[in-house]
């Protein structure tokens, strides 16, 4: 009897914990909380379902590593294909089956094993001086950063940092190891200082006349637009879209995962659904000045007024196979000395 007694208590204690459980979906991100927080709210207004969040600059999947099958990590996202890839690699994620992701994000866009998507889309642009060189020509290619006539008018930040990497793995993808090291010889040959900084701080190097052409991503002018110390900057250079006639521009993506041991599966997938859908995409262009990777859905009217362009169609699978290719030969050329 009393051992029935107990028995009793104990799935009367766990019927409710396992309620309150099921209302829960715990989230690992990079992504920074004035962005996604705004989501996860209307998520949460929608579903009943709460989100916990924990913030990281760094060491998310050391993190999970550590953790192991005790994570209570349910959904990660990340801020760049790197990331997404280093998570499959450690095998920190596992499979989403959901034909409403699948219909919302495109295949180019979403691992072979369906184990990342993509969310938001950002393009890996060339900024121009306005008083010095005017926009670009249509044809101006990422190639053409090494051609002498540029030589000691470019500003970049680090070769190791993920944006570039990414960049460099998608030339190897088109070209080749040994024609993408020549490449970057000709392209560091080429810069105006030691790369320094990050994308915005390019665009200021441009405007106090420190050289010609910043490589950036797209959705920094939309930030630098909106920030009264740093508006000027982004009124002294033209947004160019390289490769227009050529492979097109190189397109990275922020993105998503389900942790592989993930305590709230059906959770998970219902936020990370969400997170592909209409509203949730519709706020990230609003908000970040991103891409929607979601065919159909309305750019914020900045992003809207930088025209339309032709993205790198090579599949990120396919870009992310060269990322220790392109570390290697960042090494070779001595690109950051």
């Amino acid at each position: 009897m009393k051992k029935l007694l107990a028995s009793a208590i104990l799935v009367g204690l766990a019927a409710p914990q396992a309620a309150i459980a099921a209302e829960e979906v715990n989230v690992y991100s990079y992504r920074q909380p004035f962005l996604v927080e705004p989501m996860f709210k209307e998520f949460t207004a929608e579903t009943g379902i709460k989100v916990n969040v924990k913030f990281a600059k760094e060491g998310l999947a050391e993190k999970l590593q550590q953790e192991g099958q005790y994570s209570p990590a349910d959904v990660v996202l990340t801020t760049d294909i790197s990331r997404l890839v280093e998570l499959s690699d450690k095998e920190l994620v596992q499979a989403v089956d959901s034909k409403v992701i699948d219909a919302n994000v495109p295949a180019q866009f979403r691992d072979n094993e369906d184990e990342w998507f993509a969310l938001t889309l950002r393009t890996r642009n060339v900024y121009s001086s306005r008083d010095r060189v005017g926009r670009l020509p249509a044809d101006f290619d990422y190639a053409d950063l090494a051609k002498p006539e540029w030589k000691g008018k470019i500003c970049t930040r680090s070769g190791k940092h993920p944006y570039n990497i990414s960049l460099v793995s998608s030339m190897i993808a088109h070209y080749g190891e040994a024609e993408t090291k020549e490449w970057l010889e000709g392209y560091k040959a080429n810069l105006a200082r030691k790369p320094q900084g990050n994308d915005r701080a390019q665009v200021k190097a441009v405007k106090e006349g420190l050289c010609d052409l910043a490589i950036g991503n797209s959705y920094y002018l939309g930030k630098m637009v909106n920030d009264d110390k740093q508006k000027s900057w982004a009124e002294a250079v033209y947004i160019n879209f390289p490769g227009q006639e050529n492979n097109g521009t190189h397109v990275n993506v922020s993105g998503m995962a389900m942790a592989k041991y993930a305590p709230n599966q059906e959770n998970a997938l219902k936020l990370m659904e969400f997170l592909t859908g209409d509203k949730a995409q519709q706020m990230y262009a609003e908000v970040n000045y991103e891409y929607p990777v979601k065919e159909g859905v309305k750019r914020s009217e900045l992003v809207a007024s930088w025209g339309d362009f032709k993205a790198d169609e090579v599949s990120l699978d396919k870009v992310a196979e060269y990322h220790s290719t392109a570390i290697k030969l960042l090494d070779e050329v001595k690109f950051d000395l």
